[in-house]
């Protein structure tokens, strides 16, 4: 992890886990109630990932509370501890470690008090349920009788030990998700369904392209620069407003979209980077080239974003579904021209995102109309059209590799380059705001251009480029193209959604019928190569020949940022009218699992969100505008189209915690490209994988 870029630079400080190292008051974590009950505070937010069950899963345990006493806060900045983004697969290393150790810590304090209070020794103490147990088993104490002592009110040690991984009860095994039942009730638990008295609803008018200037205004209009929004008492008037204003609005400019993309991607200049260099270059006798496309994606969250501001005495509250609370604070008051201090983000749950959707910019949205309205809350909701076109895109990406043989046809050199914008546009991170609608303001600075994470913090264009398996020599370039008439951003996997299916669809070719042997032969990762055996071994891969013409069976495999996860993947296909996906087995080496049912799920969603990208997402425009801003024009997997999915979970809890939300897609992608080869006799080239762009193989 790389502390500098998650906002834990080295301070000099003793090394505490995960965010506790800069959120080190034990009173921002925790806190213990005279009902017996404990509220844990976590800076990672609630995207639909199940993650504030596995956090409560993982204080139960260090506390010694049943998991029903656990309450889980939200997210509000001044409040809960600042923990930058919920992304990266990182909340268990970031957030978990921080509550196990925080959560160990105030353990130990309060049976400190306890035995000094009672006389019993403190090591013959014990804490079952909340109560503190002398060795006759009687209570001489507890939580929620010490509750109001302020004990945690200090700082974290360093010298707490967790409870040991073999004495563990309640992490690794599966819990019901805590914020189901409400929602399977149908009660208002989402941001949507917000409802404050005297509130009004806005919605937005965009400019047509970027950089598009505002020259005509309708009179019942909120204008400010050339931002312009409507806001009216009810959704339906704010709707029929905003179809009005968009009628009467003009403008002028702008800056025309790359209709050609792969063709800008090739000639847009860019600053070029060598991301790594392993070994001594040697030219091939044998030299095999391919170029993979990967187009513009969108987020396409079935529920739009949303947010809700509230302005009062110059003051800003605002509820968001952003992953970043802090980090939108931060670029709210730059935008607002406020001090960070009079602007409060309060996380409540939207729509799942697994990246920088739209989430930060509608809270900006919200703040513009609320401030033209004090004292009323004003709740913006984008359109459909909104979500597809107006969020950052996940950017398009062309990666070429060329691997050099020797005469008896063994690798001596792998090259790759990776050309794209940058992968992270998120707010608070740049000088200027890098939210939607604050370029439009009087005075305002463009937009930022997005940049690319180190390596070591996961990288953008460049994760996964470097090859995980044992290659005499590598050598690994990226080319960050520095316009960006699009906006892109960070969508789950970033970059290896294309690099992993580059290398694994060049290792498939090179490995000349034999894709098992061929990758164990190239692999010192231990863990690597048994995630691999286990997927063949759960998906009968080893007898692909016997399928049905027309069916083809891939496999892949990745360590996810080559620091996290490690997935194999099993992808059964067949080729109809179009490619359908029908099975795909999985099998994953995530370290520590606290919940393994929750595991389950975030990688049956990765490998269902990898099916939908490979066969069916792509953006599309023309010069003028985006096209795809409807379900037709940017269709999804739908719910009949989806594989069935098997995984086998290789817990090692002795070993830290990996993220379970990204590492399925990217090679999910690839066993799919690997299936076509033997569906289709072909090897895909250009994402999704399409009739259309598959005919293109052949030309």
């Amino acid at each position: 992890m790389n502390l500098a870029f998650h906002g834990f630079a080295d301070d000099g400080k003793a090394r505490l886990p995960g965010s506790l190292h800069v959120n080190r008051r034990l009173s921002r974590w925790l806190a213990f109630h005279p009902d017996g009950t404990a509220t844990i505070r976590p800076g990672k937010v609630e995207l639909g990932q199940g993650i504030l069950t596995t956090l409560a899963q993982i204080a139960a345990e260090e506390l010694g509370l049943p998991l029903s006493s656990i309450r889980v806060a939200p997210t509000v900045t001044g409040e809960s501890p600042d923990e930058a983004v919920t992304s990266g697969s990182l909340s268990v290393q970031e957030c978990g470690m921080a509550l196990r150790h925080a959560c160990a810590d105030a353990r130990a304090l309060f049976l400190s008090v306890a035995a000094q209070s009672s006389g019993v020794p403190r090591e013959a103490l014990r804490v079952e349920a909340g109560s503190f147990l002398g060795p006759d088993g009687v209570e001489v104490s507890s939580y929620a009788a010490l509750s109001d002592r302020d004990l945690l009110d200090a700082e974290a040690s360093p010298d707490v030990s967790p409870i040991p991984a073999g004495a563990r009860r309640v992490a690794g095994t599966s819990a019901p998700r805590l914020d189901l039942p409400p929602k399977l009730r149908g009660e208002p638990r989402f941001l949507h369904d917000m409802r404050l008295p005297g509130m009004l609803h806005a919605r937005m008018i965009r400019p047509p392209r970027p950089g598009a200037r505002l020259v005509t205004v309708p009179d019942f209009a909120l204008r400010e620069g050339d931002f312009l929004a409507v806001v009216a008492a009810s959704e339906a008037e704010a709707t029929r407003m905003a179809e009005r204003a968009a009628r009467l609005a003009r403008w002028e400019g702008g800056i025309a979209f790359p209709a050609d993309w792969p063709r800008w991607l090739e000639d847009t200049p860019g600053e070029r980077s060598t991301v790594a260099e392993q070994g001594e270059a040697q030219d091939g006798t044998q030299v095999l080239r391919r170029v993979f496309w990967r187009p513009f994606i969108a987020h396409a969250s079935v529920g739009t974003c949303c947010a809700v501001a509230l302005w009062e005495a110059g003051a800003l509250r605002v509820w968001s579904h952003s992953q970043g609370p802090y980090n939108l604070r931060t670029d709210l008051a730059k935008a607002l021209r406020l001090p960070p201090e009079a602007v409060v983000v309060e996380h409540r749950e939207g729509a799942g995102c697994y990246g920088h959707n739209g989430a930060d910019d509608v809270a900006l949205d919200a703040a513009l109309c609320a401030r033209a309205h004090p004292g009323r809350p004003v709740r913006a909701l984008w359109t459909r059209a909104e979500e597809l076109a107006a969020a950052p895109l996940s950017p398009a990406m062309r990666v070429a590799v060329e691997v050099h043989r020797d005469g008896e046809g063994r690798i001596v050199s792998w090259r790759t380059e990776a050309r794209g914008n940058g992968h992270s546009g998120r707010p608070g991170r740049a000088k200027d705001p890098a939210l939607l609608s604050a370029p439009l303001l009087p005075g305002a600075a463009p937009m930022p251009v997005s940049i690319n994470p180190p390596l070591a913090g996961g990288g953008g264009v460049q994760r996964n480029l470097v090859p995980l398996y044992r290659l005499p020599h590598v050598k690994a370039e990226m080319v960050r193209l520095t316009e960006m008439p699009i906006r892109a951003s960070a969508l789950r996997g970033l970059g290896a959604l294309a690099n992993v299916w580059a290398i694994e669809s060049v290792m498939d070719e090179l490995a000349e019928g034999d894709p098992v042997g061929f990758r164990l032969r190239h692999l010192d990762d231990p863990r690597a190569a048994t995630v691999l055996r286990e997927a063949v071994a759960l998906s009968g891969f080893e007898n692909r020949h016997a399928l049905s013409e027309g069916e083809g069976m891939g496999i892949a495999l990745a360590r996810y940022k080559n620091t996290g996860a490690w997935c194999a993947v099993v992808a059964h296909i067949r080729a109809e009218e179009r490619l359908r996906c029908l099975a795909l087995h999985l099998a994953c080496d995530m370290g520590e699992v606290i919940n393994p049912d929750g595991a389950l799920n975030q990688l049956e969603g990765g490998a269902i969100h990898g099916t939908s990208i490979a066969l069916k997402e792509e953006a599309r425009f023309d010069e003028e505008c985006i096209l795809s801003t409807s379900w037709d024009t940017y269709p999804v997997l739908r719910f009949s189209e989806v594989p069935r999915v098997a995984v086998k979970l290789i817990a090692r809890p002795e070993e830290p915690p990996l993220g379970a939300g990204e590492p399925s897609v990217a090679p999910t992608i690839a066993a799919i490209a690997n299936a076509v080869h033997q569906a289709l006799g072909i090897r895909p080239t250009r994402l999704p994988f399409t009739p259309e762009n598959l005919a293109k193989e052949s030309d």
